[in-house]
């Protein structure tokens, strides 16, 4: 079991970290989100080794992960993190790269292994091609193949499809998730993509300001969002009050937050509203709509003029 028991970072005067704790259990994957700048990447780090805990302490299985005040060379051998710049060498072959860290000892293993990885990332193609003449996207993928070469424990990926064409990165996802459960690797994986915490991972952990704000399944975490910043990372998100939307009688009024395709047109519903954009997402539309001077967004199955009026209720 990974444990993150009360710790605090700061970079120079302010927290970047402050007083988080939670703990993930081993073969579970756990998304990581919040806005840009909210300390996912710092966490990450900090649970590699990478920096020094002002306080608090990080354990797997009873064990420290000490920063590099303890180690002359940063990070435990079984935990790899895979950040966003890659770090591989442009001048050897993709084969090569993923091989880099396994022992030469046994080639026919040390081949299978690395064919294996490819295959799985779908680089067995460019085997023979040098790192360098590999665009962003076909490099990350190979990145993510290296770290997963020595089978570690813990993987800690930092916006590992960020630079992956959106037909590639579905096949992707399916593939390393399914990898991570079949070899029960403890995997964090810090994202902006909702699709990584909804549809892959067993947990999602929200962080704002370098303090988490919720822990829970991901499922649950997104019908139920406490505030509208945690619905907000999920999609658009709409915050209104149930009196908007029906007639209340002896009922107290109460803040609800709704996702698009929480709303429907209605002939005659409470809620009037002005269309002022369409957006065709495939299967539907996203409607943007003017409401009381702000912004209302719902999903409908067909077109709707600029300017028309309708009227929604709740779903």
């Amino acid at each position: 079991m990974l444990e993150i028991k009360d710790i605090t970072f700061t970079y120079i005067d302010k927290p970047v970290i402050e007083n988080i704790s939670f703990t993930i259990t081993k073969g579970q994957n756990t998304a990581l989100i919040g806005e840009s700048g909210c300390g996912k990447s710092t966490l990450l780090k900090l649970i590699y080794g990478l920096y020094n805990l002002d306080s608090g302490e990080i354990t797997y299985n009873g064990n420290p992960i000490l920063g590099p005040k303890f180690n002359l060379v940063a990070g435990e051998d079984y935990i790899k993190y895979l950040a966003q710049d890659f770090d591989l060498m442009p001048y050897i072959t993709v084969e090569e790269n993923v091989g880099k860290f396994l022992s030469n000892m046994y080639p026919e293993e040390k081949s299978a292994r690395v064919h294996e990885l490819l295959d799985m990332v779908e680089m067995t193609a460019f085997a023979k091609v040098k790192a360098r003449f590999l665009s962003g996207g076909q490099q990350q993928r190979v990145a993510l193949a290296r770290v997963l070469a020595l089978e570690p424990e813990i993987l800690l990926l930092d916006e590992p499809f960020s630079q992956i064409d959106s037909f590639r990165k579905n096949s992707l996802r399916r593939n390393l998730f399914r990898y991570l459960k079949d070899k029960r690797v403890t995997c964090i994986i810090a994202t902006h993509d909702s699709t990584d915490a909804l549809a892959f991972s067993d947990e999602t952990i929200v962080i704002q300001d370098g303090k988490l704000m919720a822990k829970a399944n991901s499922k649950t975490l997104y019908e139920n969002p406490a505030n509208k910043y945690i619905a907000s990372l999920f999609g658009e998100v709409n915050e209104l009050k149930l009196s908007q939307l029906i007639p209340l009688e002896d009922e107290e009024d109460q803040l609800l937050l709704l996702y698009p395709h929480q709303l429907i047109v209605v002939d005659n519903g409470m809620m009037h509203v002005v269309v002022k954009q369409c957006y065709f997402k495939g299967s539907h539309y996203l409607i943007k709509a003017a409401f009381e001077r702000r912004a209302i967004f719902f999903e409908h199955d067909s077109e709707l003029e600029v300017n028309q009026e309708v009227t929604l209720m709740m779903s």
